[in-house]
């Protein structure tokens, strides 16, 4: 296996490279990596890295929260906070709610196999979103309004609400007894007690680097052991982890700038590894033959859901001080698939869920279309369409 990862590494990097020259986002790169050399292609990645994949894409995503959390400031988060909020179920529910509507008077799906399909897709990926979002915030770009934070949190909340309704639909599919009221009143239980803990945990870190002598680089193995445990207990605490270990990094930044600014500074040097890791173990779950079985009614169901989600962006943010042009952005900065589809696309099939290969196919279709498309779009639009912190 390590064999392997280092022809992984090595493939990764050159790909990325080629296409930065391009001016095109690197991990399309790492995406074709993935594809090429996974089992529904050449076959040439190792079994075993295949098996501890969700593992590996886990750490990944843990990462890019940790990195999220130390960029992320209360006087930032205090101006975009109402948008944000909105930006993180409006837009997925038009996109779910359209999806389902295809899926049931089209395709002809129970309202259960619908729903499950609608919020299979309803998801926008922080793994393409949150990198790009922190390095527009680097360079100043949408500082002048916050936009690169309004997006990042607004899109980290999205992918709770989206998953959560998933498994609601899910669980009235086998037991329709199930209340889909209760649980769209447990989301928000849930998302505060997965950040009320991610602040007690945050501020026991500080309590232990105040007192203790630590070097930054066992202060980042600690806060990552920290934050990998809560992600594997929260299903026993009943709290959503990944906004929690956002709010391990942001406790951090507003009680210890200077050492949070240093951690971010070598977490950055961890997502080198780890974005390879997470987009070529993506691209490897791509199958390109699942995809072309949706045929027409894949793309447009895609389509029909990004026009719904775009609509759903501009409602949110009606009120808000962005102007057209910057609205257009979070409507582009929205638009990736690939995490969550990658996580539960087969999740329904493996259940035994009827429809559960039309489900996978689009989802698969998804992740190929949004995923280039959508880092493209942010990509380009950014400088036009956003201003410049002099």
């Amino acid at each position: 296996m390590l064999l392997n990862l280092c022809i992984i590494g090595l493939l990764a990097l050159i790909f990325n490279a080629i296409l930065e020259k391009l001016k095109l986002p690197g991990l399309l790169g790492m995406l074709i990596i993935g594809m090429a050399m996974g089992p529904n292609a050449l076959d040439l990645m190792n079994p075993v890295l295949m098996e501890v994949s969700m593992e590996l894409r886990e750490f990944a995503l843990i990462v890019i929260l940790l990195r999220a959390g130390l960029g992320l400031r209360k006087k930032e988060l205090n101006r975009v906070g109402k948008s944000a909020i909105k930006m993180s179920f409006i837009p997925g529910l038009c996109e779910g709610a359209a999806i389902i509507a295809i899926a049931y008077f089209v395709l002809n799906f129970n309202i259960y196999e619908a729903g499950i399909l609608g919020f299979t897709i309803a998801a926008v990926s922080p793994a393409v979103v949150v990198p790009q979002m922190l390095e527009l915030k680097g360079k100043g770009i949408g500082k002048d309004k916050e936009i690169p934070t309004l997006v990042l949190a607004g899109a980290s909340l999205d992918d709770v609400f989206a998953i959560t309704i998933f498994s609601a639909f899910l669980s009235m599919y086998f037991n329709d007894s199930v209340n889909l009221l209760k649980q769209f009143v447990e989301i928000p239980v849930s998302i505060l007690f997965g950040i009320a803990i991610g602040i007690v945990i945050g501020v026991g870190l500080i309590v232990m680097y105040r007192r203790l002598k630590i070097r930054d680089t066992k202060k980042v193995l600690i806060l990552l052991s920290v934050s990998i445990l809560f992600n594997q207990i929260d299903d026993f605490v009943w709290a959503n982890s990944l906004l929690g270990i956002m709010a391990i990094g942001f406790i951090l930044l507003e009680y210890m700038p200077a050492v949070a600014n240093r951690l971010s500074a070598k977490m950055d040097k961890v997502w080198v590894f780890a974005e390879i890791i997470l987009f070529v173990l993506i691209g490897a779950q791509v199958d390109f033959t699942v995809a072309l079985q949706t045929g027409a009614i894949g793309f447009v169901i895609i389509g029909v859901g990004l026009s719904a989600r775009s609509m759903g962006v501009f409602i949110s943010l009606l009120g808000s001080e962005l102007n057209y042009k910057e609205r257009l952005f979070c409507v582009f900065s929205y638009f990736p698939k690939a995490t969550v589809q990658a996580a539960i696309g087969a999740v329904p099939l493996s259940m035994g869920v009827a429809h559960g290969e039309e489900i996978l196919a689009i989802a698969v279709l998804s992740i190929l279309v949004t995923a280039p498309v959508g880092a493209i779009a942010i990509r380009i639009s950014a400088p036009k369409l956003l201003t410049r912190e002099s």
